[in-house]
């Protein structure tokens, strides 16, 4: 999926007249704007992106009224759903399952998709096809930025859901990712400790003196190159873009992130996402007590991006 990038959402904010009454969804989209299709339309439904009077939508053949509210959500990534491979399953038992994220796919459902999210996925992938109506058991434990690949770990027990959650709130489990970030820290290794907060005017977590949850985030300089840095981090917390604000933050965001500040292009390359991949998942099994230590290769555009800049340096 490295040939992808990320694009603003488009939304559609339509309104049902009377003449439109009793149309079927797809029609009526169809028929609102120049650049809703049928095929499109169809597929969008599909995918979960059509909401009627605020509530999704998955028919087709659905009737509208007058006075109707209809939104629809285009996320601009591949229409054909994401399906777990076999190689993206790192470890499976009765309780447990890690995956190995690819960038581009959302944990969980978004509004403009339900099909093809990894929650959805994984639902699909532990069906029982021998009891098609029994939805599987599903805890999320933590969650991935749609621009992040890498280790995640879901629950798939009624006697690991709780367990596991506590392991993670008690912060018994080590979490290490690698970043390419823009400069170079002003110390080679160190701990970032601040209270973040999602501030909705400018759509970002920042660090704020009262009010937000604390985040804690240690790294270490890997090595500093043509004007970037690789890094290693542990996460002692697990607040939404921690990672992402600390080190824009710190004068060095991530590569691709875009939203903090980050660069587009570097080096006259286009960084599609931010360069962040979590690459090593350690924690006690929430059942057996067993100790489980995962680790994921980085993956390939992450390692054309670090190859490229490294042999211009």
């Amino acid at each position: 999926m490295g040939g992808f990038k990320f694009m603003k959402w488009t939304i559609f904010r339509l309104t049902v007249s009377a003449e439109k009454h009793g149309w079927r969804l797809d029609l009526f989209l169809a028929d609102a704007h120049e650049n809703l299709s049928r095929t499109l339309v169809k597929k969008v439904i599909d995918l979960g992106g059509v909401h009627l009077q605020g509530r999704r939508v998955r028919s087709c053949s659905q009737p509208v009224q007058n006075g109707d509210r209809i939104e629809v959500y285009l996320d601009h990534l591949p229409m054909d759903p994401y399906r777990i491979a076999e190689e993206d399953v790192i470890y499976r038992d009765s309780y447990l399952i890690v995956l190995n994220k690819p960038a581009f796919v959302d944990t969980q459902p978004t509004h403009a998709r339900y099909k093809g999210t990894l929650y959805e996925a994984l639902q699909w992938y532990l069906k029982d096809p021998f009891r098609p109506r029994q939805k599987p058991e599903l805890g999320m434990i933590q969650r991935l930025d749609r621009g992040t690949s890498g280790l995640i770990v879901f629950s798939i027990h009624q006697k690991a859901h709780k367990k596991m959650t506590q392991i993670f709130l008690e912060r018994r489990v080590e979490k290490r990712y690698l970043a390419l970030v823009s400069g170079v820290p002003a110390s080679s290794e160190g701990e970032i400790r601040s209270y973040l907060t999602r501030v909705r005017k400018v759509n970002r977590v920042m660090s704020v003196k009262k009010g937000g949850k604390e985040a804690i985030t240690r790294y270490r300089v890997v090595e500093s190159f043509n004007g970037c840095s690789l890094l290693e981090i542990d996460l002692l917390t697990g607040r939404s873009h921690q990672i992402r604000a600390h080190m824009s933050e710190q004068g060095c965001p991530l590569l691709g992130d875009q939203r903090y500040a980050g660069p587009k292009e570097f080096h006259g390359k286009v960084i599609a996402r931010p360069l962040l991949h979590a690459a090593r998942l350690v924690f006690q099994h929430p059942v057996t007590g067993q100790q489980l230590d995962f680790t994921t290769p980085v993956p390939v555009d992450m390692v054309a991006v670090y190859e490229n800049l490294k042999k211009e340096s």
